[in-house]
């Protein structure tokens, strides 16, 4: 029945987000040209990153706030340590902000798992824990493109088969996710942790273990994003990102995401991701 629902959802969603493009391409036809679609969807990418490690995070009735600054932070690590040392590979960088994100996302997960305070709380927290951190590394200064090295702002830029990378990432994001959810055991872990503690625990899953792996993958996502968004912008600042953790959850709830936990599915995170950004694309 809850599948039924959620397919229902997602095909109104869809109809509507292609309504909405039909609309807007009405009155502004180079709206619905095949260069501006592939636009909109490279801007809408890194919410959908974003949204999809919110979705594991709701899936086990928790949410993370943090992960807007976790993108700052690791964004900000990785734009000084490339304006400083500009021989680092961009590879090595990349994997840097996704291991720091990780590392965010695993202080979130215990504080949440081991001593049980609420989600809301910790990441309310550590969001402003993580933005201070960042005006401590530079004093509140910038990190503008010209300190940056070539090689660290055209990764996200350059294409493949017509799309920017940073349209691959988001396309592999969701294919590993969706994967992951639907045929790992722990993916499918997650769903029960969060839709039926109860049966959780005579299932034997550890349903507080299963939050603390939601928030570690939330975090690497977030970390990953940090170097993605960065370069794509070509500036590092304190409030780099600041409130779009709001954007990732209402994609998440727009795209039939339960806040309750256990219920969602990766095609509906990505056609919420994917609303916002025709509204944002379409706004002058």
């Amino acid at each position: 029945m809850g599948h039924a629902w959620l397919k229902h959802r997602e095909a109104l969603l869809a109809l509507v987000i292609i309504l909405m493009i039909g609309a807007i391409g009405s009155r502004a036809p180079s709206f619905v040209s095949p260069g501006n679609l592939v636009e909109m969807f490279n801007d809408t990418a890194i919410l959908i990153i974003l949204a999809l490690g919110q979705m594991m995070v709701l899936l086990t009735k928790g949410i993370d706030l943090s992960m807007a600054a976790n993108l700052a932070l690791t964004g900000m690590i990785v734009a000084l340590l490339n304006a400083h040392y500009p021989g680092i590979p961009v590879v090595a960088l990349l994997a840097l902000a996704t291991l720091l994100g990780l590392l965010m996302g695993m202080i979130n997960g215990l504080l949440v798992w081991r001593l049980g305070i609420p989600a809301i709380v910790v990441t309310l927290g550590t969001m402003s824990i993580y933005r201070g951190i960042i005006f401590l590394l530079t004093d509140g200064g910038w990190v503008n493109s010209h300190q940056m090295s070539a090689d660290f702002l055209s990764l996200p830029r350059s294409t493949l088969m017509g799309l920017p990378l940073l349209s691959w990432c988001a396309i592999a994001a969701l294919l590993l996710v969706g994967y992951f959810l639907r045929y790992s055991r722990t993916g499918r872990a997650l769903y029960t942790a969060g839709g039926n503690a109860t049966a959780a625990y005579y299932t034997g899953i550890n349903a507080g273990k299963m939050q603390f792996v939601s928030f570690c993958l939330s975090g690497a996502l977030a970390g990953f994003c940090g170097y993605l968004w960065i370069s794509r912008f070509a500036v590092a600042y304190v409030d780099v990102a600041n409130g779009f953790e709001l954007q990732v959850v209402a994609a998440c709830v727009i795209g039939g995401i339960s806040t309750m936990g256990g219920s969602g599915r990766v095609l509906g995170c990505l056609c919420g991701a994917l609303f916002l950004g025709v509204i944002n694309n379409a706004l002058p």
